[in-house]
C-alpha cells in the first residue's frame, strides 16, 4: 500500500466512519493526520490513540475561517499539507421537497457544498505554492441519481462532484491531485439513520449489505498513490468490482 512517509494529510468529518479509519490508515502508513470535525471530544480521543502524528482540530467546515484557521494551524504545526480529504458530509433532514424545513435543508448544502468548497479554497493555495498535493472528495451515488427524501442530500453531492471536477481542472498544471471517491454504502450511522427513515429503496438494505469503513479508507490511501494518476479529475466507484480487486477488497 501507498507509503505516506514525510506526508501531513487533512481529513474533515474525521470523529467517525470514513474519516475516522481514514486518519488511522494513513498514520499508520507514515503521515502526519489533522482530524477535523465539530466533535472535539471524538477526534481528541481518535488523535491520543494514533499519538504524535495526529493533531484533532475542531472546526465547522461550513464556516471558512475555522477552515482557513485549521490549514494555517496545520501548516504550522508539520510543516506542509499534502492531502486533504474532503469527507464531512450530513443526510438529514430526510424529507420531501414538499415539506422539507428550508433551514435544514440549506445547512446540508453549507456543509456539503460549501465545506468542500472551504476546504479546496484554504488547501489550494498553500499546496500550490509548494509545488503540489492530492484533493479527494468522497462522493455518493447520490450524486447522479435522485432519490425520494433525498433532494439536500443529492444536490449537494452533485455540487460538490462539480467543484472537484472545477478544482481539477485549474489545478492539475499547478500540481494538484484531485479526484472524488464514491464509496458506495459503508457500515456507519448514517446508514442507521436511512434506516430507521423507511424512505426510498435504500432504507430497504440490510446492515450486512453496506461495506466497512475500512474499504472506503484503503481506497483513499491508493488514490494518494501514484498508481492512481491515470485517475485525475475522475470520480472512482468502490461498487467497481475492477477497483475493488485492484485493492485486494473482497466481500
Amino acid at each position: 500500500m501507498t507509503d505516506l512517509t514525510g506526508k501531513t494529510a487533512i481529513i474533515t468529518g474525521a470523529s467517525r466512519g470514513i474519516g475516522a479509519a481514514a486518519a488511522r490508515l494513513f498514520a499508520e502508513k507514515g503521515a502526519n493526520v489533522a482530524l477535523l470535525a465539530r466533535g472535539g471530544d471524538e477526534i481528541a480521543e481518535i488523535a491520543g490513540e494514533i499519538g504524535d502524528k495526529a493533531v484533532a482540530i475542531p472546526c465547522d467546515v461550513s464556516r471558512y475561517w475555522e477552515v482557513e484557521e485549521a490549514v494555517k494551524k496545520v501548516a504550522e504545526t508539520f510543516g506542509s499539507v499534502d492531502i486533504l480529504i474532503n469527507n464531512a458530509g450530513i443526510l438529514k433532514p430526510i424529507a420531501s421537497l414538499a415539506e422539507a424545513d428550508p433551514e435544514g435543508w440549506g445547512h446540508v448544502i453549507d456543509v456539503n457544498i460549501k465545506g468542500v468548497f472551504n476546504g479546496m479554497r484554504a488547501a489550494m493555495p498553500v499546496m500550490i505554492a509548494a509545488g503540489g498535493g492530492t484533493i479527494i472528495t468522497v462522493s455518493s451515488g447520490a450524486a447522479h441519481n435522485a432519490l425520494e427524501g433525498w433532494s439536500a442530500y443529492c444536490t449537494s453531492k452533485a455540487g460538490a462532484a462539480m467543484l472537484t471536477r472545477a478544482a481539477h481542472l485549474e489545478g492539475a498544471s499547478k500540481g494538484l491531485r484531485v479526484m472524488g471517491l464514491s464509496p458506495g454504502t459503508v457500515a456507519t450511522q448514517m446508514q442507521r439513520d436511512i434506516k430507521a427513515s423507511g424512505v426510498n429503496p435504500v432504507s430497504q438494505l440490510n446492515w450486512e449489505d453496506h461495506i466497512p469503513a475500512e474499504w472506503p479508507a484503503k481506497a483513499l490511501l491508493w488514490m494518494c498513490g501514484p498508481e492512481a494518476d491515470s485517475h485525475l479529475g475522475q470520480e472512482l466507484a468502490l461498487r467497481d468490482e475492477g477497483f475493488r480487486a485492484e485493492l485486494g477488497l473482497v466481500k
